[in-house]
């Protein structure tokens, strides 16, 4: 059953923070990626460029953990992405996660610099499981 979000935790993620990303390469072994997010409703957003090893990684095993953090604060999600390669949807995504980490006023250029033409990958995170320290529950 997917995991509802609190209010608390809604608030803590739509912060504008990092986060942290484990997946799971060939050997078994974790591979951390900080990067970008976004929250939709109770599932997280994120982007990469095709080719890239957590692509490579997601591609062949979806489960991911992902943690956002701020000192003590913290919110830990585990679960399954599901993998978007549609161009107009990821690029969508791409702008939107821009919009959100770009600083205000540049973010057309910063995505024409970093991210036009480029072949891009967008995942949904439905999270199976959470833990939070340091936020009030509902």
């Amino acid at each position: 059953m997917p995991v509802i979000l609190s209010n608390p935790i809604r608030s803590f993620l739509d912060e504008r923070r990092f986060a942290t990303l484990a997946t799971i390469q060939e050997d078994g072994t974790p591979q951390l990626t900080v990067m970008w997010y976004l929250r939709r409703g109770d599932t997280i957003v994120f982007n990469t460029e095709a080719g890239r090893r957590k692509e490579r990684n997601l591609r062949r095993d979806q489960r991911v953990a992902l943690c956002v953090e701020d000192g003590y604060r913290y919110v830990s999600l585990n679960g399954t992405v599901r993998i978007t390669d549609d161009q107009p949807i990821a690029h969508a995504d791409i702008r939107a996660l821009t919009a959100r980490y770009a600083d205000p006023g540049t973010e057309d250029a910063f995505y024409d610099r970093n991210f036009r033409g480029c072949e891009r990958v967008s995942y949904e995170l439905d999270i199976d499981r959470l833990v939070a320290s340091g936020l009030d529950r509902d």
